[in-house]
């Protein structure tokens, strides 16, 4: 009884608190009925060094480079094994046994993924490096930044074949980056998570 009148008290007194803090009882787990005068006001959003940083609710260039090579890798690698699953299951000859099939699909699975999982994440990796260096020119990070990577990156991506096919994987590019960006915008604000 004591515990819910002390839980009951500890819920009046956070509506009474300011918004951008919780009270925390460090003894709440242990049925002792702690006065109020013990409970912490912790913040409940994260705390910086600076107040610069606190305006940038964005990840360093560093940890952008890390998560978009990553995904990258990884989606590309999966893509790509599924894809060598179908062209080792295509390859089957009649005289095959099960193991040598076995054998066909992880060979082609595990060279495709690797091939895939490289080429996407040097375009993750590139990607990553044109939106960090946008972002630290223009000093905002919105729609257009990710749109600008997105270009650039196409366009990097197919310099080697000329300019006709860079321009086209540039155009392509900033398309699917804005597409992305737009498509998480939407989930942002139509699927409650």
């Amino acid at each position: 009884m004591a515990a819910a009148n002390n839980n009951n008290n500890n819920r009046s007194d956070h509506h009474d608190s300011d918004e951008n803090t919780r009270l925390y009882n460090p003894y709440q787990n242990f049925e002792v009925p702690i006065k109020s005068q013990y409970l912490y006001k912790l913040p409940t959003s994260p705390e910086y060094l600076f107040t610069e940083e606190s305006l940038k609710q964005r990840r360093s260039w560093g940890e952008n480079l890390t998560f978009y090579t990553g995904i990258a890798y990884l989606g590309g690698s999966v893509a790509g094994a599924a894809v060598g699953i179908f062209s080792g299951v295509k390859n089957f000859e009649s005289g095959d046994t099960t193991k040598l099939k076995i054998n066909r699909i992880l060979n082609s699975s595990g060279h495709t993924g690797r091939t895939w999982g490289n080429r996407v994440g040097i375009i993750g990796l590139m990607y990553a490096g044109i939106e960090s260096g946008v972002v630290a020119a223009m000093d905002r990070d919105d729609v257009w930044t990710s749109v600008v990577a997105g270009l650039g990156t196409g366009a990097v991506f197919r310099a080697a074949r000329g300019v006709r096919s860079a321009a086209v994987a540039g155009a392509l590019g900033g398309l699917a980056a804005g597409a992305v960006v737009a498509g998480k915008q939407v989930v942002k604000r139509y699927v409650p998570i």
